[in-house]
């Protein structure tokens, strides 16, 4: 039977695919973005933003994530994997409003990943949307992540098997958007964590963003579960590892949320990670379902927390990205 040799815990948030000067850029981002009230922001932030956002401070915390993204893709290369399960989740990639599966499988040969903007708006001056998206294609192109790379069907399908007889309808695609290609939860292993883009992968994309149909906490937990038993009930002596790609708190930086998050996780506080609130889990924020459901997968193994917890503020209003590596073995 198979084997889950690891879990892995990361986010993907923008502040870790580009260098600090992005941080500002990404900062008058925030001021236009429609999603949130960047006035009302302002007036709430706490008060010692302006020691959060100190220049050593801010590469302080720079240096801190991608050092700990580097040992993390370390403990994942030392698990030598045959297969990768991510789960990420997906923003109006594959899915949009007239059709939003709560939880799907792509069961294809092979994913394609595309040279494609990363919708950046910055506004004028030297990191505008275009230098942006130059860094960032820049930053896979010396990763060589473009193109096709191989999946794992076979796992693929016996997943959505076993999951279906466990009670959870799960959606299957086996064709990618060619314009679009593979989605930024997925994409970032190849540009970050697998440089040779070689191990087959199972994207497992749950709608962690999109309202009304979201999975509860308690539901990604149980399916973390029931998704541990079905990898080892594959028929095949591969080594498997089981990936969370996404949150923690953002575009809105949540620092009692993301703590919750993490004591749950490293204290396999099952009914805490259960009972997370559905009300904060919002906009990036809500990918913190996928770390869940990892945890809910690697219950019985031991998990490691890399470093410290580190909110990385980028604006005076307080956004940003909670940033947290962790893994399972």
């Amino acid at each position: 039977m198979a084997e889950i040799v690891v879990g892995i815990a990361t986010p993907h948030a923008p502040q870790l695919r580009l260098p600090l000067e992005g941080w500002y850029a990404l900062r008058e981002k925030d001021e236009t973005d429609r999603r949130i009230n960047y006035a009302d922001l302002l007036k709430r932030a706490k008060p010692d933003m302006d020691s959060e956002l100190a220049d050593a401070r801010l590469r302080e915390r720079y240096d801190a994530c991608q050092t700990s993204l580097k040992q993390l893709s370390q403990v994942l290369a030392e698990a030598v994997p045959d297969v990768l399960v991510v789960v990420g989740d997906d923003q109006h990639e594959q899915f949009h409003d007239e059709l939003m599966p709560m939880f799907c499988v792509y069961r294809g040969e092979s994913v394609a990943v595309t040279r494609r903007g990363h919708n950046a708006r910055s506004g004028s001056g030297m990191w505008n949307a275009a230098r942006l998206d130059e860094i960032q294609e820049a930053i896979a192109e010396r990763l060589n992540v473009w193109g096709d790379h191989p999946c794992e069907p076979a796992l693929a399908e016996h997943l959505i098997d076993r999951l279906r007889d466990d009670g959870f309808d799960i959606a299957c695609s086996n064709q990618l958007k060619k314009e679009v290609g593979l989605g930024h939860a997925f994409t970032f292993l190849y540009e970050f964590m697998l440089p040779n883009g070689d191990v087959p992968m199972v994207p497992f994309m749950i709608n962690t963003f999109f309202p009304p149909n979201q999975p509860t906490p308690a539901r990604c937990y149980a399916l973390g579960q029931r998704l541990r038993e079905a990898i080892e009930s594959w028929e095949s002596d591969k080594r498997v590892a089981v990936v969370a790609s996404g949150g923690l708190s953002h575009t809105i930086l949540d620092e009692e949320i993301d703590h919750a998050t993490l004591d749950g996780v490293m204290e396999k506080d099952a009914d805490a990670l259960r009972n997370l609130p559905r009300e904060r889990l919002n906009l990036g924020t809500s990918e913190i379902r996928n770390w869940i459901t990892v945890a809910g997968a690697m219950e019985p193994m031991d998990v490691h927390l890399i470093g410290d917890y580190i909110p990385a503020y980028r604006s005076p209003a307080g956004t940003g990205c909670g940033m947290a590596f962790a893994y399972w073995r």
